[in-house]
């Protein structure tokens, strides 16, 4: 990491001790939008972390980005996931999209100013994008008609635009031929159902998407190109899933410092638990936990940096990490007893948070089905 990486860590830092921690608790208790945390994400530039800077944004590598969402996620997941989906988008735009495209909205989204994150799953798909049903028909030569649902949308209230996989031709064979994938803004046509309440991951907003009839610009066709949306989609999701990881390791690193904190305070049979073997056995296989999840991170993030193909390192990554996540918020609550089921401690939260990360950018069982398709094909007999 250089030294202009490092002074941007650093900042994300002291902003997230002075201007976040302070707030967690009350806004992810009562699931309210951070706005003004927002506004300050805006001006550190994390709505352009990954974007190049030709188009305005920090250019980080995804190396750095895994830091960053490791380290944010030590406070508070939410934050991570607001500018992730956004990141997922833009980079399927910088990856795969027109020169025009780029240049339309790759500055807006660096600043921040236009914001939003991907629209893929539907109320019955998620797993297998293959079976959505929103479609989008052509109405003469200039626009595309929308009709469908989405669901789990992040940042579906508070974002302005999104990436759209669709349908451009229902009956094709096989399924991926007839995906496309649209630059849909807000307007006529496309409205927001309702937020979705979720057990933790409070804060952003989730949402339910509606379209009717809505009309999409030709030109908002990503890549200008019908029949290639899967592969867009996909293509992003490596970057989604390496992001997904890091949260996992900050997640897990936030409970094992807690709990390493409590067992040091908490006394019981006249010394700190941490003196007990029973709980040294706990934090010893935790930390081992994190710090292997961390090193899936940077490997993962490694290869993508390089430009090579990487599904099989992220879902490794993603895998581990998110079940890392899991089983040690799960411990950090049982060292901390009774305390540990209290909303005035912090592995309440963690714990609640860390079952989207076995689910979220693709199931952990799906994750699995990558790694071992992909160990196949690397090593044919």
């Amino acid at each position: 990491m250089d030294e202009q990486d490092q002074l941007i860590l650093d900042s994300l830092g002291r902003f997230l001790e002075r201007e976040v921690k302070p707030h967690v608790m009350a806004l992810e208790h009562d699931d309210i939008y951070p706005a003004e945390i927002v506004e300050r994400m805006k001006e550190l530039g994390l709505f352009g972390a990954t974007i190049s800077a030709e188009y305005g944004g920090l250019g980080l590598s995804t190396s750095t980005y895994a830091k960053i969402c490791e380290t944010v996620s030590t406070v508070w997941m939410s934050l991570a996931g607001i500018f992730n989906s956004h990141l997922i988008m833009a980079a399927a735009v910088e990856r795969f999209g027109t020169e025009e495209q780029k240049a339309q909205f790759l500055p807006r989204f660096a600043t921040g100013e236009l914001r939003g994150g991907l629209a893929l799953t539907e109320p019955d798909c998620g797993t297998d994008l293959q079976a959505i049903r929103t479609t989008a028909r052509r109405d003469g030569n200039q626009d595309y008609v929308v009709n469908g649902t989405k669901t789990w949308i992040s940042n579906g209230i508070y974002g302005q635009i999104f990436a759209l996989l669709v349908k451009t031709d229902p009956a094709a064979e096989p399924r991926h031929r007839g995906m496309s994938l649209f630059l849909a803004e807000k307007g006529p046509g496309f409205t927001v159902s309702r937020k979705l309440e979720k057990l933790g991951y409070k804060g952003i907003d989730s949402a339910e998407l509606i379209f009717s009839d809505y009309h999409v610009a030709a030109d908002r066709l990503i890549g200008g190109a019908e029949g290639r949306g899967l592969q867009h989609a996909l293509g992003g999701l490596e970057l989604g899933r390496i992001n997904v990881a890091a949260r996992g390791v900050g997640v897990a690193q936030a409970a094992l410092d807690e709990a390493i904190r409590y067992s040091q305070q908490r006394k019981t049979f006249g010394k700190p638990i941490c003196e007990h073997q029973a709980i040294q056995l706990k934090l010893g296989e935790m930390a081992t936990q994190v710090r292997a999840a961390r090193l899936l991170v940077e490997d993962a993030a490694r290869i993508y940096d390089r430009g090579e193909r990487c599904d099989m390192e992220a879902g490794m990554a993603k895998l581990f990490a998110s079940e890392t996540a899991a089983t040690v918020s799960l411990e950090a609550m049982r060292i901390h007893g009774g305390y540990g089921y209290s909303k005035e401690f912090i592995v309440e939260r963690l714990y609640r948070d860390a079952p989207l990360l076995l689910i979220g950018e693709g199931t952990n069982e799906l994750q699995r089905i990558i790694i071992a398709r992909q160990l196949i094909a690397r090593n044919p007999v």
